[in-house]
């Protein structure tokens, strides 16, 4: 049930050595969310933001090996837990097998005004469908 992309590391990523720059990789994970709620959940994010936003309320990244500019990275994308008004995920990078970085994050879903208000029914039963037990 996981979702996933693919991602070309290219010259815009990398820093004067030719090695991603970390920061980068959060734009990708990023990257990737968008995409899922667009493919998967219909709610593409111009038309989620007009309400409101689901901001990161909690991140852990583990970077395990550099990438460089060329290489194409695989972004999985495996949903761990549906909360009222929450989403926890994890999302492994890898380049032919070997792990790049690994993350374990939260979203939070907000109103106009910032505060947390829950899933809409339709959006958090296709969450529900594609939560995966925790490993």
């Amino acid at each position: 049930m996981g979702y996933h992309v693919t991602q070309k590391m290219l010259f815009r990523h990398c820093d004067p050595a030719g090695i991603v720059f970390f920061p980068r990789y959060f734009e990708m994970v990023n990257d990737c969310l968008e995409a899922f709620f667009a493919d998967a959940l219909d709610w593409p994010w111009e038309r989620l933001h007009g309400n409101g936003a689901v901001p990161t309320v909690q991140i852990n990244t583990r970077f395990s090996a550099p990438s460089r500019q060329g290489e194409v990275l695989t972004l999985h994308l495996r949903l761990r837990a549906v909360g009222r008004t929450s989403l926890s995920y994890t999302l492994t990078a890898d380049c032919h097998g070997e792990i790049r970085f690994e993350t374990r994050a939260t979203l939070v879903n907000v109103g106009p005004d910032g505060r947390p208000v829950p899933w809409p029914d339709a959006i958090r039963d296709k969450l529900t469908q594609r939560t995966e037990p925790n490993p």
